[in-house]
C-alpha cells in the first residue's frame, strides 16, 4: 500500500510539474494558435536566470521570481519584436524563427552560464518528508503538487468567471468580430503571450532541484508540453490539465514497468487518443 501512495504522488507530483510547464504553451500554441518552438528555451531561461538570482540573494522566493519576471519580460520583447510581424504569415515562419530561437538561447546559456550542469538545494522550509498512509513523501514535491492545482484553480477562474478571460475568449474565438467591438486584440495576445512566457520561466526554477539545469534543457521538456497540448486538447486549458495528469501517470507508470522506454509509453498512449478523438481529449471539433 505504502508503495501505492508513493507512486500516486510521484505521477501526480510529475503530473503538475508538466502542467505548469505546459500551460504557458496551452495559451500560445493551443489557444492564440501561435507557434512557440522556443517554449522549451524561456523555460530554460527561467532556470538559469532564477539560480543567478537565489545565489546572489539566498532566496528560493526571490530566485523564483526573477525567473518569471525575466522570462516574461523577454516574452514581451519576443512577441513585440520578432512574433507579431510573423502573425499575418502562418505557422511556417513561426516556426521556422522560433526553430533559430532554439539554438541561439542554448548558446547564449552556455556563454553567460557554461557548459556545467547546475543543481539548486530544496528551500529548507520544504527540505523533509511526511508521511501518508505509510509512505514517505517528499515535501516539496507535495509543494509542486500544490502549485499545480492553484494554477489550475487561478486559470479556470479567469477563464471562466472573469471579464478578461471572456476578453480573451473573444479575441481567440473570432478575432475580427472581437475587433468590431473594440477589443484591443493585439494587446490581449501580448498578454497572453507574456503570462504564457512568465509561467514557463518559473515552472524551469521549480523543476531545478529534482532534474538540474543545463544547456538545452528545455528541447526534451518542449516535447512533453507539446505531447500535453496536443493530447488534452487545443484551444483548452483544462485540456492541458487532463493531458498532463495522463502524460505524467504514464511516465510514472512506465518508469516502474519498462524504465528504459517510459517515453515510448507516452507516445503510445498520444497514438491511441488521437486515433479515438483526433481533437483531444477535451478538444471541440478535429480542424
Amino acid at each position: 500500500m505504502a508503495l501505492l501512495i508513493e507512486q500516486a504522488v510521484n505521477g501526480l507530483q510529475l503530473s503538475m510539474l508538466l502542467f505548469l510547464i505546459s500551460s504557458g504553451l496551452a495559451l500560445t500554441f493551443g489557444m492564440m494558435q501561435v507557434v512557440n518552438l522556443a517554449h522549451g528555451s524561456l523555460y530554460m531561461l527561467g532556470a538559469f536566470i532564477g539560480l543567478a538570482a537565489h545565489a546572489a540573494s539566498g532566496s528560493f522566493v526571490l530566485g523564483l521570481a526573477a525567473g518569471a519576471l525575466a522570462t516574461a519580460l523577454c516574452g514581451l520583447v519576443l512577441e513585440q519584436m520578432l512574433f507579431k510581424p510573423l502573425y499575418p504569415r502562418g505557422f511556417h515562419a513561426q516556426a521556422l524563427m522560433t526553430f533559430g530561437l532554439i539554438f541561439f538561447f542554448d548558446e547564449l546559456v552556455q556563454i553567460i552560464w557554461g557548459a556545467d550542469i547546475k543543481s539548486l538545494t530544496v528551500p529548507a522550509a520544504l527540505d523533509g518528508t511526511t508521511l501518508i498512509g505509510g509512505a514517505t513523501v517528499s515535501l516539496y514535491r507535495l509543494f509542486l503538487i500544490g502549485c499545480g492545482l492553484l494554477l489550475a484553480l487561478v486559470l479556470a477562474g479567469v477563464f471562466t468567471g472573469t471579464r478578461l478571460g471572456a476578453v480573451i475568449r473573444a479575441c481567440v474565438d473570432d478575432r475580427e468580430a472581437a475587433e468590431s467591438l473594440g477589443l484591443q486584440v493585439p494587446r490581449v495576445f501580448t498578454l497572453v503571450f507574456v503570462v504564457g512566457a512568465a509561467l514557463a520561466g518559473a515552472a524551469g526554477f521549480l523543476a531545478v532541484p529534482l532534474f538540474t539545469a543545463f544547456t538545452g534543457m528545455g528541447n526534451d521538456t518542449l516535447i512533453l508540453a507539446l505531447v500535453v497540448v496536443v493530447l488534452g486538447g487545443m484551444r483548452s486549458v483544462l485540456g492541458a490539465f487532463v493531458g498532463s495528469l495522463v502524460v505524467g501517470f504514464s511516465l510514472s507508470i512506465g518508469q516502474i514497468l519498462i524504465a528504459g522506454y517510459a517515453n515510448a509509453v507516452v507516445y503510445v498512449v498520444l497514438a491511441i487518443v488521437l486515433l479515438v478523438r483526433p481533437a483531444g481529449l477535451i478538444g471541440g471539433e478535429a480542424r
